[in-house]
């Protein structure tokens, strides 16, 4: 009942806005593959977002910021966060579409359930062992396409493996941030926040891109289609959608305000629909309805 009672209209407009902007940053990223090359535009979209918070967080650079002393555990986020979890993303949108994305993207709770069992030394119950069954059933169902034949042969498409890599990544950002403390000046302020990942991931993106122009094929297209992309995926997802994410978080709980995430794929598969002329199958509801039962189970008390 609380957790009702703290579910206002605008707390749920503020926890609808990042799924809604996250799943049509998917979309966006399918629509542009021929535009420009996935660590690229995984490196433009983070030159933009840093321009924008610059007047926000410009004393986070100073040379007595309380960010420098920690360095190495930002530029570890910035690594996993928005070196690799994005780029990734971007990578499987090369070959998978953006519902699928999603959903993998969904399983994030059994992610982490492993990762903090194995590294982190977490307890884990057995209705949270249970759940996360259910979420890999969800996740199989997607990697096999419906048909469980495929996943004996293993045919899987190279832009599944490639959101499992990322989604695993953003399981130990993830575990990083909870077993350690911001430092006092950042913790308090998102953009500033923000703005210490940033400066490092930007750096990691940025490597990342290097090395895509000098092994591989890159391209960048330039014309007001990926002008237009860009603007969008650097001013929403990578900042609006975190600034609403942060707002809602405070006023919902995070227990409450994680369910708003499994909105993702179903705004991805109805813009996919809408924009890609991809509508989702029947097992794309089915997975959906397996890794929102996990999570329910695991996090019921």
């Amino acid at each position: 009942m609380q957790i009702q009672q703290r579910l206002t209209p605008s707390t749920v407009f503020l926890l609808t806005v990042p799924p809604l902007l996250w799943a049509s940053n998917a979309v966006v990223g399918r629509l542009v593959r021929d535009l420009v090359s996935p660590l690229t535009l995984n490196f433009v979209r983070w030159v933009i977002a840093f321009v924008l918070l610059l007047p926000l967080a410009w004393p986070v650079l100073r040379r007595g910021s309380p960010m420098w002393p920690h360095w190495k555990r930002y530029s570890v986020l910035g690594l996993l966060g928005i070196g690799c979890y994005n780029a990734f993303q971007y990578l499987a949108l090369q070959t998978s579409a953006p519902i699928n994305v999603t959903l993998v993207g969904s399983s994030l709770p059994l992610w982490m359930l492993a990762t903090g069992t194995v590294f982190f030394g977490a307890r884990v119950s057995g209705r949270e062992i249970g759940g996360s069954l259910l979420s890999m059933l969800g996740v199989l169902l997607v990697l096999s396409r419906g048909e469980w034949r495929q996943l004996l042969a293993l045919r899987l498409v190279p832009g599944d493996l490639y959101m499992i890599l990322g989604t695993i990544a953003w399981a130990f950002y993830s575990w990083i941030l909870a077993r350690t403390r911001e430092p006092q000046g950042v913790r308090q302020d998102w953009a500033a926040f923000l703005m210490a990942q940033l400066v490092f991931g930007l750096a990691w993106s940025g490597l990342f891109a290097a090395g895509e122009w000098t092994l591989t094929d890159a391209r960048m297209e330039l014309g007001w289609p990926l002008l237009a992309a860009l603007a969008f995926i650097g001013i929403g997802p990578a900042v609006l959608a975190y600034r609403c994410w942060g707002s809602g978080v405070q006023h919902a709980g995070p227990q409450a305000a994680s369910f708003f995430m499994n909105l993702t794929p179903l705004f991805a598969a109805l813009l996919s629909a809408a924009f890609l002329r991809e509508p989702p199958h029947w097992y794309h509801g089915a997975a959906f309805a397996l890794i929102v039962g996990g999570i329910v189970v695991s996090s019921r008390r």
